[in-house]
């Protein structure tokens, strides 16, 4: 299994046979040897219900032979197992459990890996996913360590410190792993473990620019691992493979790529790097539509209606959001971090920056350590990006209103003043009214006159009293 890994023919025939013989006399003891075999089978497969299954049935046998030993294997089995199905919390409780069990002096001699060695390298992983990428060094400093003195579980540390910097994006570091794993490999002959560093070592290439060859590499080790009947991690393997297609601009090669991730993960329900996956997808679909209105641009010269730009990225939108559904279901924050800036990088370019910035301070806000990896680093300056861009907005707001409210009082006092003017002139038509009407009065009292309305009064009929005065 060394040489062929757990996932060759020969080696399920045989452990099938072992359980069916343990069975049979009953021996308890041994048939937790045999199904711990079986279910690393099962498991490297891609085969993860079964592989739950026995070790859910490990587990029972452990409490039941009441040893140390064998409740910590049961334990990291468990655990590798969730990892694996992207349960995170139920991977971290079992595996730490197995850490705490673990007894260096206990451990079978020979024995094909340690199983503390898998299981911190195991726990790494999931912290990091869990959003502790402090811890997770920390975790797979302490399996390098335990690993020196074993061929078989140094290359599998190897390969396990290789992933964790891939994780955070640490080309040169994942690259000079990658080296490590594949030279221990080849020369102890693990046929597996060598596809496998393979395929990290193309990824590396390609984020260091040798996209091509990067690619090359990829492919090179995923046709080993999956020809020999490995299936865990091949969703991992071909979104690394996507991001190397992504730096030489063929998105289209990319989303194909992608959908066999996606087709591999329903088949196997394996999920932990389901939100990675989703956001990739989104991340190809914007450099696919980018690259697209170029070549239309440059054939017809006529901009692109802003209806057909919006349905690529309110596709790409759709896929950062359910990344980040993914990774808050899953608790595994590291994946919810990559998304939400994918998210917001795009928010950003529709002017978003309000919306962007409050999603992304709430979960960049929740870490408390790692701000030297790349993934915080970016989220850091997008949010120093999107403060100062969301700032000179309000800035513009708050002078457009200030510059509304001033029209708006000076309106307001030139309709008072109008008002004012308008009354002033009033008031003086009334007095010049009343100053004239003063002065005609005046004038007749002076000329000993009756009054004008008494003047009316000759022109009428006399009345009888009249006549009989007369």
């Amino acid at each position: 299994m060394a040489i062929k890994g757990f996932s060759a023919p020969e080696v399920s025939q045989v452990c099938a046979r072992a359980r069916e013989l343990c069975r049979q006399v009953g021996d308890t003891p041994q048939l937790f040897l045999v199904l711990g075999e079986l279910g690393g089978v099962h498991l490297i497969r891609g085969e993860l219900q079964t592989a739950r299954e026995i070790a859910e049935q490990l587990l029972r046998l452990a409490h039941s032979l009441q040893r140390p030993a064998r409740l910590q294997a049961a334990h990291h089995f468990l655990g590798q197992v969730w990892y694996a199905l992207g349960e995170f919390t139920l991977a971290r409780a079992d595996l730490e459990q197995a850490i705490t069990l673990y007894e260096p002096q206990r451990r079978p001699v020979p024995a094909l890996y340690d199983s503390g060695v898998a299981s911190l390298s195991i726990a790494a992983f999931t912290l990091w996913a869990l959003g502790y990428p402090v811890q997770a060094r920390t975790r797979i400093e302490e399996a390098l360590t335990l690993a020196q003195d074993h061929p078989f579980s140094l290359s599998y540390a190897l390969f396990c410190v290789a992933l964790l910097h891939q994780f955070r994006r640490e080309g040169l570091a994942t690259y000079e792993q990658a080296e490590a794993i594949t030279a221990l490999a080849r020369e102890q002959g693990f046929t597996l473990r060598e596809a496998e560093g393979t395929v990290l070592r193309g990824w590396a290439l390609a984020e260091r620019g040798q996209g091509e060859e990067g690619i090359a590499q990829l492919r090179q080790g995923l046709a080993t691992t999956r020809a020999m009947g490995a299936e865990l991690y091949t969703p991992y393997f071909l979104g690394l493979l996507a991001e190397a297609y992504a730096t030489i601009g063929q998105s289209e090669e990319g989303l194909i790529v992608l959908a066999e991730a996606f087709a591999v993960e329903d088949k196997t329900g394996e999920r932990h790097y389901e939100a990675e996956i989703s956001r990739l997808k989104g991340e190809l679909t914007l450099q696919q539509e980018s690259q697209n209105a170029k070549v239309k641009m440059q054939k017809s010269k006529v901009p692109k209606p802003k209806s057909q730009i919006l349905e690529p990225e309110s596709e790409a939108e759709a896929c950062f959001l359910k990344a980040i559904e993914i990774a808050q279901r899953q608790q595994a924050k590291s994946f919810e971090l990559r998304a939400t800036v994918s998210l917001a990088q795009l928010w950003q370019q529709q002017g978003k920056h309000h919306e962007a910035h409050q999603m992304l301070s709430e979960i960049y806000a929740w870490f408390t350590g790692g701000f030297d990896t790349k993934d915080l680093q970016e989220a850091k300056a997008l949010l120093g990006a999107l403060s100062q861009e969301g700032g000179l907005e309000r800035a513009q707001f708050d002078q457009a209103l200030s510059t509304a409210r001033k029209l708006e009082v000076d309106e307001s006092e030139k309709h008072a003043l109008v008002v004012k003017s308008a009354n002033q002139d009033q008031s003086a038509e009334i007095e010049a009214r009343k100053a004239q009407s003063s002065h005609l009065r005046l004038a007749v009292v002076n000329r000993g006159e009756r009054p004008p309305q008494k003047a009316r009064l000759q022109g009428r009929k006399p009345r009888d009293r009249d006549k009989r005065r007369q």
